[in-house]
């Protein structure tokens, strides 16, 4: 299997795409992740502080803050190089799966 990086959470996985085209604040990502998802997964408060803290100190994200004046107080959350790597890393993960999976059984569409 290409890279030997630890597969992601679908919260962590979910949180980096999110964050993939720009800053958001944590409310922003969890609806965001509704959308994505078709509200197939919901991230709760907890589980999403949780995981930006997570990734924080993995270097995965860091906070930045808005430059508009009714967002002064937001902490938004951005994606680093190293975020974006393992988003790509897991992107090529989920990829593999899914090819292997089609050899052994077949593509069902």
């Amino acid at each position: 299997m290409p890279g030997k990086n630890e597969p992601l959470t679908e919260s962590y996985f979910y949180i980096l795409l999110c964050l993939y085209h720009g800053p958001l604040h944590g409310y922003g990502i969890m609806q965001k992740t509704a959308e994505l998802s078709q509200r197939y997964v919901k991230i709760g408060s907890g589980t999403m502080y949780g995981a930006t803290d997570n990734m924080m100190k993995k270097g995965w994200i860091h906070e930045t803050f808005s430059d508009h004046p009714e967002d002064k107080r937001k902490r938004l959350y951005e994606l680093t190089d190293s975020g974006r790597e393992a988003l790509k890393q897991e992107i090529k993960r989920l990829k593999y799966l899914v090819k292997i999976s089609n050899e052994v059984i077949g593509e069902e569409n």
